[in-house]
């Protein structure tokens, strides 16, 4: 396994390098015991936010790479050890929340992301605007919005549900990914009322 720690406005010293690699093991540890997937590696980015008005300005956020899923998650706090000890935890919980609904839970969330996705999917079909439907789930950017940060990854293919699961799993509203079923590229994103919508293009 591949760890890989670097640090923004704070410099990481062998004792903080030892303290989150020691947190990043329970993780793998965890991943291992469920016999969920192989890590394959892991990136921290440990930061100092140096704007006097941030009440917690350090941060810890850590993604864990897998031959399947990628777990990320962010926490801040006062000083970097709370950081990191928040950002390890909630992998934990994330972790352990995936192997539930992928191992014993599994059919009873399938039959609960059935009826949102299916409405979804129904809703894409009526021709609603796909911008106006973002917009009024996600909340529109202010007319001086702008592009800050641009990222590449590659589109695996998988399932709605299993790209739900993988929604979870990084903590964002949206996820993109390749819909196995038609191999067109799909977008499942966080509803405002707990739900998943689906969005996928209209046929030509």
């Amino acid at each position: 396994m591949k760890t890989q720690i670097k640090g923004r406005n704070v410099t990481v010293t062998d004792a903080l390098r030892d303290y989150a690699e020691e947190k990043v093991l329970r993780v793998r540890k965890l991943l291992q015991d469920r016999k969920i997937d192989e890590v394959t590696r892991v990136e921290l980015e440990l930061k100092v936010e140096k704007n006097p008005s941030i009440p917690e300005p350090c941060v810890c956020e850590a993604t864990i790479f897998t031959r399947g899923p990628v777990i990320r998650a962010k926490e801040r706090a006062t000083d970097m050890y709370a950081a990191i000890d928040l950002a390890t935890d909630k992998l934990l919980r994330r972790v352990k929340k995936y192997h539930d609904r992928v191992h014993g839970k599994n059919r009873k969330y399938h039959e609960k992301l059935a009826g949102p996705v299916a409405q979804a999917e129904e809703a894409t079909a009526a021709a609603v605007p796909v911008g106006d439907e973002l917009e009024a789930e996600l909340g529109a950017a202010g007319d001086n919005g702008r592009v800050v940060k641009t990222k590449q990854f590659a589109l695996k293919p998988m399932s709605v549900v299993e790209a739900t699961l993988q929604l979870e799993l990084v903590g964002h509203d949206f996820f993109v990914f390749t819909n196995a079923e038609t191999n067109r590229t799909n977008v499942v994103y966080r509803r405002n009322d707990g739900h998943y919508g689906l969005i996928e293009p209209a046929e030509g």
